[in-house]
């Protein structure tokens, strides 16, 4: 029997190495300047290109890691550096998670590739999922996709929100409803690829934090794709929905199938965040001196640090258990990967609020990085599934009921 370990092997430490200096040399100098200029930090994800760092190759090592550890040790460390600017880099990702949660491996190895390009060709991918009207409601998604059967194509009308990457990307990965009447049991993913007619960037949004991450509307206008655009194929999709209709159960939705993917190294990148924080809160109460000692001499400073210790390493840990499960097909009995996306999340946000309150006067400002990393915090209580929907679908899951 093999022995129980939590040590990382040797690939991990080497790797988690390689990815904290370009963090801490590359990213972390520029964190501010593209905070301030709320835009695609284009330079960054070049050298993250040059080095491999953004590529599919580097991708497809991390999904493929067999202790299911490797993409969240990657999404710690470059969100340790600056989350928006690891959005910008890794937000590619997410479109990568939709097409291999819901495609075949032909359409893995057509169009896993083309979501990053080449470092002479750097390439974009967005994944869209939200509406103006369905946020945490999937079910209620209004864009809809028609099959003219003559062409052999989908026609898709409506708009998606909040998107990262939406509209600037080269290649989309829509989700979409065939079949309203099934609600989210009726959707299907499609990728929209470069160059498409019908697909467009609309609102361009100003955000509290990962300001250097593009989110944006994507408006679809008739946009139409070929048949093999539909991920997993239509035979399989008919073979769902008429399931769907009878009642039975089906495999998983398909956005819901990239959520379930990617929510532990989404879990990730707010530990990255909570461990900013707390190492430079730690850093600044052994410098500050009040009364003629050391702040962290006081015990309202240190047991503060020592709670934001214990939360952030309690998120890691989460977050660790939910991919090795994912990894090893371990079926979340109690929203595991819910747990470590709610539990990060919500430690992000109170870690980087302690650290504003340690530094006190210069936590508020935004020559220190604490307020900017409160900012960043935030959104993992929103994004990819609210802290409410994260404890439904865990009260769900312990309890056996369909709780509303």
């Amino acid at each position: 029997m093999t022995e129980f370990s939590l040590e990382l092997n040797e690939d991990h430490v080497q790797i988690q190495k390689w990815v904290h200096d370009f963090a801490e040399n590359v990213m972390r100098p520029a964190a501010h300047e593209w905070d301030e200029r709320e835009e695609t930090p284009w330079p960054i994800i070049e050298e993250a290109a040059k080095i491999g760092l953004y590529s599919f190759d580097f991708v497809a090592n991390a999904f493929g890691d067999p202790t299911g550890l490797m993409m969240v040790l990657v999404n710690e460390e470059l969100s340790w550096g600056d989350a928006g600017i690891a959005l910008a880099i890794f937000g590619s990702s997410l479109a990568v998670a939709g097409i291999f949660s819901n495609g075949t491996p032909e359409q893995h190895a057509e169009w896993i590739p083309q979501c990053f390009g080449t470092p002479d060709d750097i390439k974009l991918a967005a994944f869209g999922v939200s509406e103006p009207d369905a946020g945490s409601d999937v079910s209620s998604l209004k864009t809809r996709a028609v099959y003219d059967e003559a062409k052999d194509e989908w026609v898709l009308n409506g708009t998606k929100t909040w998107i990262t990457n939406g509209g600037l990307a080269n290649t989309h990965v829509i989700v979409a409803s065939v079949e309203p009447g099934l609600g989210s049991r009726g959707h299907a993913s499609f990728v929209i690829p470069e160059g498409t007619p019908g697909i467009s960037q609309g609102q361009k949004f100003k955000k509290m934090g990962i300001r250097a991450s593009h989110t944006a509307e994507v408006v679809l206008e008739d946009c139409r794709v070929p048949g093999r655009c539909l991920l997993g194929g239509k035979e399989k999709l008919d073979e769902r929905l008429a399931r769907a209709r009878e009642g039975k159960r089906t495999s998983s939705q398909a956005a819901m199938a990239t959520f379930e993917a990617s929510r532990p190294a989404v879990g990730a990148q707010a530990v990255g965040i909570a461990r900013a924080a707390y190492e430079y809160a730690l850093d600044y109460a052994k410098e500050r001196k009040q009364f003629k000692r050391a702040i962290i001499e006081n015990q309202a400073i240190a047991f503060k640090l020592a709670d934001m210790k214990v939360r952030t390493d309690a998120a890691r840990l989460l977050c660790w258990r939910a991919a090795w499960m994912a990894a090893h097909r371990k079926k979340f009995e109690a929203g595991e990967g819910s747990q470590s996306k709610l539990f990060a999340g919500e430690t992000a946000v109170w870690v980087t609020e302690q650290a504003i309150q340690i530094l006190g006067g210069y936590g508020y400002i935004r020559e220190y990085p604490v307020e900017r990393w409160h900012r960043d915090a935030k959104i993992y209580t929103i994004f990819e599934g609210t802290s409410e929907i994260q404890r439904l679908v865990i009260a769900r899951a312990i309890s056996g009921l369909h709780i509303e």
